[in-house]
């Protein structure tokens, strides 16, 4: 399941992130790739440690948090901090698979990647290529949005970035560990919990079909979630 999440950050919002992390320490992309991914990449990342990755990271923790389509669509338990990349000209990740635990270096937390996130932070002008590529059940996607808006997809997907020929792609990318692990239950589950908005919408909470679906999202959330 690939949802598009429009809006998260606005240009002003985007513009301050984009401030807090051109300015930031950025290294080898490397720094966070398993063996297989090592081969495929090139880009540059900022570095997790310095203070523009935790500032702008928070930012983006807190976008998240008041995105109700966010919660839905992942049904997040945890999410890893936010950690963010750039590709110039020339630069591409390949064909990979993402690591099935991700850790983060110097603390105890460790998450099962259900999910992937990608964050774009330089509009689709601003440079040639640069596409996420993501193979599913439904064929391959091509994903390139505005600045601000951000795309969710399965972890567990084959994807890759193509090369960027011109001017610089800058995301965000990050993981969440879902309380409900198995893919289809939270399709269904997303699907109808977007079904019960649009039935309150146009009936209102307190009709008696939108309480009882609402009550059967939850029967099944309880059933499912791992907390």
């Amino acid at each position: 399941m690939m949802i598009e999440i429009a809006g998260l950050f606005d240009v002003a919002g985007v513009a301050r992130l984009r401030t807090i992390i051109d300015a930031g320490v950025w290294i080898d992309g490397n720094a966070t790739s398993g063996p297989q991914a090592a081969l495929a990449k090139r880009n540059e990342q900022l570095s997790a440690g310095c203070p523009a990755a935790r500032e702008a990271g928070d930012l983006v923790l807190e976008a998240l948090g008041r995105t109700p389509l966010f919660v839905a669509a992942s049904l997040p338990a945890k999410v890893f901090p936010p950690l963010f990349n750039r590709y110039a000209a020339g630069q591409a990740f390949g064909t990979h698979i993402d690591n099935a635990v991700r850790m983060m270096r110097g603390t105890d937390l460790r998450l099962r990647s259900d999910i992937s996130e990608t964050l774009f932070l330089a509009d689709p002008d601003e440079y040639d290529g640069g596409e996420l590529i993501v193979e599913d059940s439904y064929g391959t996607q091509s994903v390139k949005l505005p600045a601000g808006h951000m795309i969710v997809y399965p972890a567990s997907n084959l994807h890759r970035v193509a090369p960027v020929t011109r001017g610089t792609r800058v995301a965000s990318f990050f993981w969440i560990q879902s309380m409900v692990r198995d893919g289809e239950a939270r399709r269904h589950l997303f699907e109808l919990d977007q079904a019960v908005q649009t039935l309150a919408a146009e009936k209102g909470n307190d009709d008696r079909t939108v309480i009882q679906l609402t009550g059967l999202y939850h029967n099944l959330l309880r059933r499912w979630a791992e907390v």
